[in-house]
């Protein structure tokens, strides 16, 4: 499971999604988010996956790798669509008590799941299509307006896309001690829930040791390159808009707009 996350990490390549401006990624994942929490039935959501699955054959990256970013989450995917099982309206299917299954909450909890599914794998393309440096300048860039209220924005930025670029090294760092400790006999793959997490604990204090080293080697090595934050640096690589980012960006928008559309004219499902 450790080894099946996928966020944070960047898979280069040469698709149009590779090359489109950092900036306009960014913004277009936050209008297809909107789009997705917008959405109100069946035909709508028909809209969305096959969007999603535009996006991931344009971005050329390999759909085991796509489906990796959902296998974390699937625990959670699942108690969301349970949970939903039971606020249906309808005649019951299935009584337990005061609890009730209707065919309404059925169709809720699979419209509830495919949701989030679409919304993970939406937003893993960012971090697979965007390496981590122009992340932090297109979210710097993005945040610009913020430096009006004296915040520091640059190193907002690059406190979040550090944080995202730790999360596979972290996992690495899990694996390594996860194998460090069964070679020592540690048994974390039998017994229940219970026992499991409790087989966790021995591995959590080595790596919060490890943590914070890499975080003092980090904050040395930017120390002695001069690192003194945004003010007055320059960029090797100065982003520009292409005709392909506003080409994607009204793609985007007259997309949102038919997802309004099918919300006004075909009957909600939540």
């Amino acid at each position: 499971m450790i080894s099946d996350i996928t966020i944070g990490q960047y898979f280069p390549g040469n698709s149009v999604i590779h090359k489109m401006d950092a900036r306009m990624k960014i913004i277009l994942v936050l209008c297809l988010i909107v789009s997705i929490f917008i959405c109100k039935n069946i035909v709508s959501l028909a809209a969305i996956v096959l969007c999603a699955v535009a996006l991931v054959l344009l971005s050329k990256i390999r759909l085991k790798t796509v489906l990796k970013s959902i296998k974390p989450l699937v625990v959670i995917i699942l108690i969301t669509a349970v949970l939903n099982l039971f606020y249906g309206d309808g005649e019951p299917l299935v009584e337990f008590g005061r609890l009730k299954i209707t065919a309404n909450g059925i169709e809720t909890a699979v419209f509830m799941a495919i949701r989030i599914i679409t919304l993970v794998v939406i937003s893993s393309l960012l971090t697979y299509t965007t390496s981590p440096t122009e992340l932090t300048d297109a979210l710097e860039r993005l945040l610009k307006p913020l430096t009006f209220l004296k915040i520091d924005v640059h190193s907002l930025a690059m406190t979040m896309t550090i944080a995202l670029r730790f999360i596979p090294t972290l996992v690495e760092e899990i694996e390594k001690i996860m194998a460090a400790q069964k070679s020592r006999g540690a048994d974390m793959d039998s017994g229940g829930l219970i026992h499991r997490a409790k087989a966790l604990i021995p591995v959590l204090i080595p790596l919060f040791v490890s943590s914070f080293r890499r975080a003092g080697e980090l904050a040395y090595a930017m120390e002695c390159r001069c690192y003194r934050g945004g003010s007055g640096r320059t960029k090797m690589k100065v982003m520009k808009f292409s005709p392909r980012d506003f080409v994607a960006l009204g793609v985007v928008v007259i997309f949102i707009a038919v997802i309004i559309v099918i919300n006004h004219f075909v009957p909600d499902i939540i």
